[in-house]
């Protein structure tokens, strides 16, 4: 039997992929479904695991041949997307496939799988939040963050359209809440 989708999204510093990650190691038969992106690693991120590092001229070839399932020009020049062959191959193996993407990816891809596919947006509980959070990680710059915060807001516009909402103010808190919802969702 083919595995189950479900998607994750948030504006960046929400929380989705710590998550993510705490659900990986909940015993519900998921497995990531690693994106690609066309942006430079960061120094503790790897090829495969984090995500597919793919030179912008690639990506955009792979994008020509239509082997994404979803894929979007997130910033300028800097592409991120779902590869068909990823997902197929994880739902053939009977797992569930868990993804950790940007708003419109997790849309894109909840239109594409209907009724297969649970898609989760993850709030923070304030803007003020999401730049702290953003601040602390020290891995950009004021421009950078900035950047994400003019994202974030725009992001958060779309909430309604997933079919739930988590507001992570504690990290605790929300994962018990996303472990109810997925769990009800895979019974099903």
């Amino acid at each position: 039997m083919k595995g189950k989708l479900i998607i994750f999204s948030a504006p960046s510093g929400a929380g989705k992929t710590t998550i993510v990650r705490h659900l990986l190691g909940k015993g519900f038969n998921l497995k990531f479904s690693v994106s690609a992106t066309s942006r430079a690693p960061r120094t503790t991120e790897t090829h495969g695991k984090d995500y597919y590092f793919l030179a912008e001229p690639e990506f955009k070839e792979r994008i020509a041949k239509n082997d994404f399932l979803e894929w979007e020009e997130v910033y300028a020049g800097i592409f991120y997307g779902t590869l068909k062959s990823e997902v197929e191959r994880i739902r053939e193996e009977g797992k569930n496939v868990i993804f950790d993407v940007d708003v419109i990816g997790g849309l894109n891809i909840k239109k594409y799988y209907g009724d297969e596919a649970l898609a989760v947006f993850v709030q923070p509980p304030s803007v003020e939040e999401l730049r702290k959070r953003l601040t602390a990680r020290s891995t950009e710059t004021e421009e950078k963050i900035a950047m994400r915060i003019a994202k974030a807001e725009h992001e958060l516009s779309f909430a309604p359209q997933f079919d739930v909402v988590i507001v992570n103010d504690q990290l605790e808190e929300a994962c018990v809440e996303v472990e109810k919802v997925l769990g009800n969702f895979l019974a099903n």
